[in-house]
């Protein structure tokens, strides 16, 4: 799935931060992988980078046998439309757009036909158990039921990778549990790669793998 060798990454301003420094790492298809470390240690760069959101300054990203440091905006964007789902913090919904239509946008990169569309987002919202909240605007949903939905537009695709940057950073206890075992329960039965950055504790101790990055390195837990 990915490999990562040598991988560095510099912010240039007024000074020079070093997010990443020369990490080398592999993820295999089907890890569940946590990511925890102190707020600036270089999660979020990481998962951008594994996200094909941003490049590396030096090294190597391999996803596959592509590598995502290289490639070029179109091929980078074609890869997120297609291999790659990503769950927020924040959630990211349009708030003039229902449930459903939410869902619908990330199939609009694909091409998808309409009736198609609205099939497919439908159905995910079933999996995530929103089949009745289809038309409610996001302001008409709870802060968990938010989060299912964005959990739905990530899967309905049916990516590849799933990345999630503090999927329960804004939800309470219980709603917390919940939005995890609908991740975990979504992993086992798809088989994806499921890897999340969190400052939670308890939600790490859930994956199977634990990593943790501080001052740009990356280390097993």
């Amino acid at each position: 799935m990915y490999t990562l060798t040598g991988v560095s990454k510099v912010y240039d301003g007024s000074r020079k931060v070093t997010a990443l420094s020369k990490v080398d790492l592999t993820i295999n298809d089907g890890e569940l992988v946590a990511i925890q470390g102190p707020t600036g240690g270089g999660k979020s760069t990481l998962l951008q980078l594994l996200g094909a959101l941003d490049r590396s300054s030096g090294g190597s990203v391999m996803l596959g046998d592509q590598d995502l440091s290289t490639l070029g905006d179109a091929k980078l964007a074609k890869i997120r439309a297609e291999e790659i789902g990503f769950v927020f913090q924040s959630f990211n919904l349009i708030p003039t757009l229902t449930a459903l239509e939410n869902v619908e946008t990330a199939l609009t990169p694909l091409g998808v036909s309409r009736s198609e569309s609205k099939r497919r987002a439908t159905e995910a919202l079933e999996k995530v158990g929103l089949g009745e909240r289809v038309a409610h605007l996001p302001s008409e949903l709870s802060g968990g039921q938010q989060q299912r939905v964005a959990i739905a537009r990530a899967l309905v695709k049916s990516p590849r990778v799933l990345l999630a940057d503090e999927p329960t950073g804004n939800l309470d206890e219980q709603t917390r549990d919940e939005i995890m075992d609908l991740l975990e329960e979504h992993w086992r039965e798809e088989k994806l790669t499921l890897i999340l950055v969190t400052h939670d504790s308890a939600v790490a101790a859930r994956a199977p793998r634990r990593l943790r990055i501080k001052g740009g390195a990356v280390s097993e837990r």
